[in-house]
């Protein structure tokens, strides 16, 4: 198997932050508000950190941390937590896309963003290295463990490992409700309805779904593409072939676990979500993405209103 970026010399794997927390309705949209409020203001630093984080968020110290680190993750507060993004601002801004997660389009991109990012260790290596479609917490467990020992100076104790792995499952497989977690528990995280993960109904026993995913639009694949791209190489390559959008570590085939056939149906309308930015051809029987012009990050996020839109017109037909 490919080294990959999670191999490389110097790479750190990351295993907390959530403080076992998977995200859940609300969060990224509080968070969000919450760093825009103190924009300008001597406290910035400490929104999350202040004397009334737990009565601001309406939740415990431990969540509130939680909050901070997922809504970092998606994108939509810059990395150390202190201002606002462009992509925040247009999914949870005065006019947002989306400022309650109820289009599937923000899903999606929470999901790349997390699993299609080396620095998010288990989310990224279960997408793009564990070998198999079906699997339990224990193998993935292994899998992570053999990964740190690979890092010498890292240190990761095996509970540490375990916690990440319950929250990566439970990011995509929702609980039932029970005496125990309550109706509350069992709507966790709004990325159970992308299908991604489901139980085998074996005793901790779950499979990855691959195939066709029927609410992921070009509009999405088109902005993972723009990102896998970018991060894939510092040349000025203007093509990609398919073989590399299908199967390389993190490429947006692995991450949102497409067959071939359902990556190349996607690829064939990107042309026409990217205004022509971006154009699938199968000349003499080889398969590639042609770079007709260099896409900027502020362009990429309006991929994702092409995707809602077409919904919208669908479903008013």
């Amino acid at each position: 198997m490919p080294r990959g970026p999670l191999y490389k010399n110097g790479y750190q794997p990351k295993l907390s932050g959530h403080e076992t927390f998977p995200l859940r309705y609300g969060w990224l949209k509080k968070a969000f508000d919450a760093v825009l409020e103190q924009k300008g203001n001597a406290s910035q630093r400490s929104v999350f950190l202040a004397d009334d984080a737990i009565a601001r968020f309406g939740v415990g110290r431990n969540m509130v941390g939680s909050m901070r680190h997922w809504a970092m993750t998606a994108g939509v507060i810059s990395n150390d937590g202190c201002r606002t993004t462009p992509l925040g601002h247009f999914l949870f801004g005065s006019r947002g896309f989306d400022p309650y997660m109820e289009d599937p389009v923000t899903s999606w991109l929470v999901h790349w963003k997390l699993s299609g990012n080396p620095r998010n260790t288990t989310w990224y290596w279960a997408f793009s290295y564990y070998p198999a479609l079906t699997f339990d917490r224990d193998a993935l467990v292994r899998g992570i463990e053999k990964l740190v020992r690979e890092h010498r100076g890292t240190r990761a104790s095996t509970s540490t490992i375990r916690n990440d792995v319950a929250c990566f499952v439970r990011t995509y497989v929702g609980q039932p409700p029970s005496v125990k977690t309550g109706h509350e528990e069992s709507l966790e995280c709004p990325l159970a309805e992308l299908g991604l993960i489901q139980p085998t109904g074996k005793r901790s026993g779950f499979r990855f779904v691959r195939g066709r995913k029927p609410t992921l639009g070009a509009g999405m694949v088109a902005y993972a593409v723009r990102e896998f791209w970018t991060n894939r190489s510092a040349s000025a390559a203007r093509t990609l072939s398919f073989e590399a959008l299908a199967h390389e570590l993190g490429s947006p085939g692995r991450v949102f676990m497409l067959d071939e056939n359902a990556l190349a149906d996607l690829l064939l309308e990107i042309e026409d979500v990217t205004r022509g930015a971006y154009r699938w051809s199968e000349t003499a029987g080889l398969k590639q993405l042609i770079c007709e012009r260099e896409v900027n990050p502020d362009e990429a996020v309006w991929f994702l209103d092409r995707d809602s839109s077409r919904r919208f017109r669908r479903t008013a037909a």
